[in-house]
């Protein structure tokens, strides 16, 4: 049964007005195919189509375009399209703190998981936040442990203030969000921790719970814990990153690191704690443009809700 729109009223968040907006970069991944750019960018417009702001009763926060994408890895850096996602960081910055400014509650479509930058980059200029970060991978790389050179497999290691300063020193504010002021939620790429290419985030105090610590623990209470050490540490709020590549495959098949397993039935996350706003990344290579998932993966994100629930993700396991 498709659930009724709810009204604007009802998607509040904590009196603040869900605002989208769209921030189509793929500027973190390597390229699908020679020739080709990741089709990452068409996620807004296909969660749009799919009527994802009428079902939210959500506001127009408009849409901040990225740089030409390039395949070539930077020398310099070791990361592909490095000066641009720094370009486009302080631009996407600019907009996210903009809207906070004027008290709205941005929900940011993007695009590729190096978003992340500059969403936090705007949150810190702020104040102190936290970050939650649910994601079927830590995207702890750096551009020695890489083998694509895409920041959107480094972006929390970034965030962090680890690697190039030009990524991980933006405007001189590393780190953009503390190690202890993180919880990372979801993922399930590890495999044997002793040769994880992303290894250095079990040396952190990050708070973390893989997809197997979650059925143990149970989401809701995995959250609470989160959110409680958050108070605890004296932050202003947090942002919620959400890597649809979370999701099982088989219920979120249009992402660019398909794993087996994952989060599968729907449990509300936005109602908790004191969250300043949120992003949507890595959905959609191919979405909206001829993927064979016939559009199943949009519907998922704008049918699959509750009432009163801009965003609902979890796993039949947790309960």
């Amino acid at each position: 049964m498709t659930p009724s729109r709810p009204s604007v009223t009802a998607d509040r968040v904590r009196g603040r007005v869900v605002t989208l907006l769209d921030a189509p970069s793929n500027l973190g991944l390597r390229p699908p195919a020679p020739g080709r750019a990741p089709g990452v960018v068409r996620m807004p417009e296909a969660l749009r189509r799919a009527g994802l702001a009428a079902r939210l009763g959500a506001a127009e926060g408009g849409r901040v375009a990225a740089p030409t994408y390039r395949p070539e890895i930077d020398a310099r850096t070791g990361i592909r399209n490095a000066a641009a996602i720094r370009a486009y960081s302080v631009g996407l910055a600019d907009r996210v703190k903009a809207l906070l400014d004027r008290g709205a509650f941005p929900l940011v479509l993007g695009g590729d998981c190096s978003i992340l930058l500059g969403t936090l980059l705007g949150l810190h200029r702020r104040g102190r936040h936290g970050l939650l970060f649910v994601d079927g991978h830590t995207d702890f790389l750096t551009p020695a442990t890489s083998r694509t050179g895409g920041a959107a497999g480094m972006d929390l290691a970034l965030a962090t203030g680890r690697g190039p300063a030009e990524l991980a020193d933006l405007e001189g504010r590393r780190p953009l969000v503390r190690d202890e002021h993180v919880t990372v939620l979801g993922y399930r790429d590890v495999g044997d921790p002793a040769i994880y290419p992303a290894r250095e985030i079990f040396t952190t105090s990050m708070r973390r719970a893989d997809l197997a610590g979650l059925r143990t623990r149970g989401i809701r209470h995995a959250v609470g814990d989160a959110i409680a050490a958050l108070r605890a540490n004296g932050v202003a709020g947090f942002w919620l990153h959400v890597d649809l590549d979370v999701l099982d495959s088989d219920l979120m098949p249009a992402v660019d690191s398909p794993q087996p397993d994952g989060l599968s039935l729907v449990v509300r996350l936005w109602g908790v704690g004191k969250r300043a706003a949120a992003d949507l990344a890595i959905a959609a290579s191919q979405v909206g443009r001829g993927y064979s998932d016939g559009g199943r993966s949009s519907r998922v994100l704008t049918t699959r809700r509750t009432p009163g629930t801009p965003l609902a993700i979890a796993s039949a396991r947790v309960f």
